[in-house]
Order: C-alpha cells, then sequence, then structure tokens
C-alpha cells in the first residue's frame, strides 16, 4: 500500500511513517519545509491547492494520513494568526480531501476534542454532532472535520487529545524541564482526559487504513481519565523510578490548582476531554495500551537519549 503522510515533521507524522515502514508499505511523507537525508518526501505547502492536487495526483496514494495542523492553541487566538489557522486546518484539509476524491483513495484526518464545548462529565462520543468549539483552533479543526466528511466517502476521522510523541515538543517535555528548575510547579486539577501517546496511535491509523470501516472515531490510550495534576504526578513519580533523584517527591512538590486559579490563558480550554472510545473495539480495531504503559515505555526511551 501506498500512504501519503502530512506533517511528518510533527510527533504523529513522524511515527506514522515508521510504523508504514515497520510494516512493509511504502510511506511517502511531507511537511513544509525540504528534509534533508530523508528518502521518499516531498516538500509541501497544503495551503496551496494547485500544489496539494499536484502532489497527490502525481503520487497516487492508496491513502492519505493527514497530520499537519496548526497546533499551537494560544498563538490561535492572535489577530494576526486567525487567518493562517484557518488556512492550515480548514483550508489544507479541504484541498486534500477533494484530491483524494479525484484520486479515489482513502483519508485519515486527525481532529480533535476541541471541536465540542468541554463541560459535563460525560464522555464525548465519536458519532456525537453537538459541536460548539471553544476557541479558534477548535472551529478551524471542526471545520477540517466538515470538509473531509462533505466531500468523501472513503474516510476516518479520528478525534484525540493530550498527544505526546518522540518527535516534537509536548507536555512530559515541558513538565520534565519545569522539574529541574522549580521546586514547586502549579498543575490545573479541572480538566479531565486522557493521554494519547503518537506511537499507539500511529500503529491505529495505519491499522484503519488497512480496512474499510469509515466513519468517526476516538482514540486515546486507555487507563481511565485523570487530570493534568495527575498526569504530572505520575510523570514524576516514574522519572524518579528510573534514576533521575530530581523529580522525586520530597524534592519537588506539585500543586493541584483550578484553570481560575492557575490563570486565564489566550484560549479558552475544555474542562471536559473525555473521549468515548468503544466505537474501536466494536469495529474490530485495538484499543491503544494503558496511557501508564504508553508513558512508561516513553520515558525509557525519551531517558535513554
Amino acid at each position: 500500500m501506498r500512504v501519503f503522510v502530512t506533517g511528518v515533521g510533527g510527533q504523529l507524522g513522524y511515527d506514522v511513517m515508521q510504523e508504514l515502514k515497520r510494516r512493509g508499505h511504502e510511506g511517502i511523507g511531507s511537511d513544509l519545509a525540504p528534509a534533508e537525508n530523508r528518502t521518499a518526501y516531498v516538500p509541501l505547502d497544503i495551503t496551496d491547492e494547485a500544489a496539494v492536487r499536484r502532489t497527490v495526483a502525481q503520487i497516487r496514494p492508496d491513502a492519505v494520513v493527514h497530520c499537519a495542523a496548526w497546533t499551537a492553541v494560544d498563538l490561535a487566538e492572535e489577530e494576526e494568526n486567525a487567518a493562517k489557522v484557518h488556512a492550515i486546518n480548514a483550508g489544507g484539509t479541504a484541498y486534500l480531501a477533494a484530491a483524494c476524491r479525484e484520486n479515489d483513495c482513502k483519508m485519515a484526518y486527525i481532529s480533535t476534542d476541541y471541536v465540542f464545548n468541554g463541560q459535563g462529565e460525560t464522555p464525548w462520543e465519536p458519532d456525537c454532532r453537538d459541536y460548539a468549539p471553544l476557541n479558534v483552533y477548535g472551529k478551524s479543526k471542526l471545520d477540517g472535520e466538515l470538509a473531509v466528511a462533505g466531500a468523501l466517502e472513503k474516510y476516518f476521522i479520528v478525534r484525540i487529545a493530550w498527544v505526546f510523541g518522540k518527535n516534537g515538543q509536548n507536555f512530559i517535555k515541558t513538565m520534565l524541564k519545569l522539574g529541574k528548575t522549580h521546586d514547586r510547579i502549579r498543575v490545573v486539577s479541572d480538566q479531565i482526559g486522557t493521554p494519547t501517546y503518537t506511537f499507539d496511535l500511529a500503529r491505529l491509523l495505519v491499522d484503519m487504513i488497512e480496512t474499510e470501516k469509515y466513519g468517526y472515531y476516538h482514540a486515546t490510550n486507555e487507563g481511565g481519565y485523570i487530570s493534568w495534576y495527575e498526569f504530572t504526578k505520575e510523570i514524576f513519580r516514574q522519572a524518579a523510578a528510573l534514576g533521575h533523584s530530581e523529580y522525586e517527591e520530597g524534592r519537588l512538590s506539585v500543586v493541584p490548582v483550578t484553570t481560575e486559579e492557575y490563570g486565564v490563558s489566550k484560549a479558552a480550554r475544555p474542562f471536559n476531554s473525555r473521549l468515548d472510545k468503544s466505537k474501536l473495539a466494536e469495529n474490530g480495531f485495538r484499543p491503544l495500551p494503558d496511557w501508564k504503559d504508553a508513558l512508561s515505555r516513553y520515558l525509557k526511551e525519551l531517558m535513554e537519549e
């Protein structure tokens, strides 16, 4: 199978390419900037409609896994960035969907719980249509979803949350860095969800595009719903267990605070990022491993570097 992957410079796109290689599929990656010493790679600005259609027509993939996105949530709120955010997350996605339709290929689009209003405590179901994005980022990703569903029949729209991976910045790396320079860290305890390890998610995405089980899905690691505070405590507990004494309880204090106490960010954040993932097993897909297991594997790899 030939697969075109956008955003390979990011956490998820990188891992999708690695997973395709492990399975013997032909992965062709793209991102904005040319990549030195990287085979099967094409530079592509997804906001250039002609370039998108030309590139997909030349590659003629069996599937497109669309990982490229503007993900800087707070920066998206700045007035000078709004048009660019929409051009990437909505416009670029629409161009890719149109190209997939023209070339009769499948498309997997990576979306987010931010398409909902983030209220309540009930997990969001994948086929829920009660859209009410809280911020510019969420609105742009929703517009991308609607573009894919409106243009294609052979699509997978996969919503994720709290992403971490090897290739790029994320919450875990930020906490580990802060833990080395601070003895007290404040972390919000009233935003609830589950982390998503891109290594595990990449496996699921390739599982999906090997099938015709199209539709909307939610995918995070298993293990229940937690707060950012609880996630941080486990990050430091596991890091200390790996021999990094600077993260030991007693040397480092993690303090739970409310979102209001933490301080208002430019973009509103969802309190409820709980995603119902039961549709995965119902359709024969293997759920992602427990988030504590994912964190353990990730920290070991990260700290061995």
